[in-house]
């Protein structure tokens, strides 16, 4: 887990006057130290923001305690036994869940760009990164092209322990998540995928580094296509045209973020309209998170809710409408007491209001008056 994760939500939460309970993975429990002594130095009070470590025991009973909101990143299957406890007792929940980010690329594009930018987008942290790039849809004639610039850059990244400043990927967080990318590959190796560069494991580096892999030749039978992969791998599918990259982008579970590639910015804004995600860069990849004004979050499998942004805050609040009477002292028509007289001049504020008869009288009035310039429409109000 990054320590932004938790961190920007936390922030939101307290800003709008909340206090904070953190959970974080048991697989990071540093990251929870961390944003905690961010808190610290920062001299909020030790009861504003309190961590609690331990494994999903401890996030059980955190529901089970009734919060009156619960904020989750991770896994699918662990947001949906998340939803089910909230649901159970009415808490209301946002579920970050991960993605399978598309990246679109035209046949306009300015490829050296777009393929730095794949690499990058593919490979920071090592592939397991919710808006990481996870599926490249490039149109046919630069197709061939795209893909030896990114085998080229990618052959280039240097593998190391985060203790080396020289590198640029580091190893998975533990075996079982390399192990299911392994299984991932493989299943796309059995149905016709080809692996073009990548795609070993390196034991002279530590027990969990796997090479970066381009893979070519896909479809959307396999694995590597339809689950999260988060890992370091390059997916890339050739295209007939945009409506079929649009198409394909579309056809997944997730929808958390996507790009698109191109040097018409309208039309990639008009590309980007199409796509099922919750943000769309034109010209950039993922870097949207760290744009304060930028939501975060997406449908499907992606989850529900927001974080960042005016829409993250307010989802840190409840809403409350007071109304308080300009006139206090006036007894309101509207209240018992009906008259004829009152029934008839409701009838008559909703004509004038609503009926087209109530336009049709007027217009005829004001033409027989000789009034000359006067505009009606007809269609709405």
């Amino acid at each position: 887990m990054s320590p932004a994760i938790p961190v920007v939500e936390m922030i939101s939460a307290v800003v709008a006057g909340n206090a904070v309970l953190l959970k974080p993975s048991e697989l990071t429990p540093w990251t929870g130290w961390l944003a905690r002594e961010l808190f610290r130095r920062a001299q909020f009070p030790s009861s504003l923001v309190q961590v609690l470590q331990g494994g999903e025991e401890i996030g059980a009973a955190l529901i089970e305690a009734g919060p009156d909101k619960v904020f989750f990143t991770g896994s699918v299957s662990t947001g949906r036994r998340i939803a089910e406890a909230c649901a159970r007792q009415l808490i209301p929940s946002v579920l970050e869940l991960g993605g399978k980010d598309a990246m679109i690329v035209l046949a306009d594009a300015d490829l050296e760009i777009a393929s730095s930018a794949a690499v990058w987008g593919s490979f920071m942290n090592c592939g397991p990164t919710c808006i990481s790039v996870e599926r490249i849809y490039v149109e046919q004639p630069v197709a061939d092209r795209f893909t030896q610039l990114c085998m080229e850059k990618t052959k280039k990244l240097r593998l190391g322990p985060p203790a080396e400043r020289d590198a640029e990927v580091g190893p998975m967080i533990r075996p079982r998540q390399l192990e299911k990318v392994e299984r991932q590959l493989r299943d796309a190796v059995e149905r016709g995928a080809q692996i073009v560069t990548g795609g070993n494991r390196r034991p002279d580096l530590g027990p969990n580094f796997l090479e970066p892999t381009v893979v070519t030749r896909v479809d959307h039978s396999m694995q590597l296509m339809r689950e999260e992969t988060f890992g370091p791998v390059m997916v890339i599918r050739p295209v007939a045209s945009t409506e079929e990259a649009i198409q394909l982008a579309n056809d997944s579970a997730f929808g958390l973020s996507a790009s698109v590639w191109t040097r018409d910015s309208g039309r990639g804004r008009e590309v980007a309209s199409r796509i099922r995600a919750g943000s769309v860069m034109v010209n950039d990849v993922a870097s949207y998170y760290g744009i304060c004004e930028a939501p975060h979050g997406g449908p499907g499998a992606s989850g529900w809710g927001r974080t960042h942004s005016r829409l993250g805050l307010l989802e840190m609040v409840q809403v409350k409408y007071i109304d308080v009477d300009r006139l206090p002292s006036i007894a309101k028509s509207w209240w018992y007491g009906y008259t004829r007289e009152l029934t008839t001049a409701a009838g008559g504020f909703v004509e004038a209001l609503f009926a087209p008869t109530w336009r049709q009288r007027l217009a005829a009035m004001i033409e027989e008056r000789g009034a000359r310039g006067v505009i009606f429409r007809h269609d709405r109000i």
